[in-house]
């Protein structure tokens, strides 16, 4: 959960350099994106006009001649004209989604990757003297507690505190009987001695 909120973070301090790397910013794409839909909409209103017109000519035409054969004529271009502007519509919208997303996903990899990899660097060791690093030392555990106890299965929603409680033992006890180097993972299923439990 935290990798993936640092991985976001990350991404998004990252977007900034993308006009840095001659990449176009999402500000960028944002501009570009309003501009097509100024272009989209300037087309509709053109559409729309022509519709007007060829309605109006339809109009005078079927009073002049009560023929239906010209009304089918202009119902037919009415038709193509709507059709060529969903085709405009979809074009551009896939085409501007597409690029917007291809930058995008690059990006956020690429920041995981590297926030990744810190973070694992970050956890294996710790700064030692001068350039190097030392490794972390492993947890030592006491061998102080009471021999006597019981066996205790984890369910959901379980931690190392709810299990004391539950059996009337100490957090202490159980970390070092079991050798739990990391309190917070216990699993659902996983089975610890819980010396002086009841």
């Amino acid at each position: 959960m935290w990798k993936a909120s640092l991985c976001l973070f990350a991404a998004l301090l990252g977007i900034g350099s993308l006009a840095a790397q001659g990449m176009p910013s999402p500000a960028a794409e944002l501009a570009s994106m309003r501009e097509d839909v100024r272009i989209l909409l300037q087309r509709t209103g053109e559409l729309s006009l022509r519709v007007e017109q060829l309605e109006a000519e339809n109009a005078r035409l079927a009073k002049a001649s009560g023929g239906t054969a010209q009304n089918f004529a202009t119902l037919v271009q009415l038709n193509e004209a709507v059709a060529e502007l969903n085709r405009v519509i979809r074009a551009a919208d896939q085409q501007t989604k597409a690029e917007t997303l291809a930058i995008v996903s690059t990006q956020i990899e690429k920041l995981a990757v590297q926030t990744n990899a810190a973070l694992d660097s970050v956890t294996k060791t710790r700064p030692g003297a001068g350039s190097a690093a030392t490794p972390v030392a492993p947890v030592a555990f006491s061998e102080n507690f009471p021999k006597e106890g019981v066996s205790y299965t984890v369910v959901s929603g379980d931690t190392l505190s709810r299990i004391a409680q539950k059996t009337g033992a100490k957090v202490a006890d159980i970390i070092n009987a079991n050798r739990i180097s990391d309190p917070s993972k216990v699993k659902v299923g996983q089975v610890l001695f819980v010396p002086g439990g009841k």
